[in-house]
């Protein structure tokens, strides 16, 4: 919806809420200042809701009517509050950078000092162990190496195939 509309339907202090939404003049403003106008919106939303909400009721006949004399088009009610919704819309994301930038500068601090507490810490250096500085030195053999005649090796292999034969001829 363009400015000129905006314009049409807003009164003039709506008009200045509305415009400070708007971004060079949302970036000027500090934390509290988002905040009060954040809430300054809401509460134009609202009551545009609520009229908007009474003028349907009274139309279906739940309720009387507020105003004695005749009833402004609903439509105008119903734009005004899309104006302040969007308008809460960006006050909302300016509110979400700007605590995104406070939790940046927190953790960026707490960092700091964690880096600061590490540098200040005493050094720590274990021993490294056994190193290769000259090559590597041999390990003592654990098992047993046992001496058997290749011989006998053989031998036992052919005393299998001899008794497999000797009972295969049974």
């Amino acid at each position: 919806m363009g400015t000129r509309t905006e314009d049409r339907l807003l009164t003039g202090a709506e008009r200045d809420a509305v415009r400070q939404s708007r971004h060079p003049d949302i970036q000027s403003l500090d934390r509290d200042a988002v905040l009060a106008l954040a809430r300054r919106l809401r509460e134009y939303r609202d009551k545009a809701r609520d009229i908007a909400r009474d003028r349907r009721r009274s139309q279906r006949g739940k309720a009387e009517p507020r105003s004695a004399g005749p009833a402004p088009a609903e439509e105008g009610i119903l734009l005004k509050k899309q104006v302040f919704a969007a308008a809460m819309k960006r006050v909302n994301s300016r509110i979400a950078a700007l605590q995104t930038g406070d939790k940046r500068a927190k953790t960026t601090e707490f960092l700091r000092e964690a880096l600061q507490r590490k540098k200040a810490a005493p050094r720590h250096h274990p021993n490294p162990g056994a190193t290769a500085r000259e090559g590597m030195n041999p390990l003592d053999e654990k098992r047993q190496m046992t001496d058997v005649d290749p011989r006998q090796v053989g031998s036992v292999s052919q005393q299998v195939k001899n008794n497999q034969a000797s009972r295969d001829t049974r």
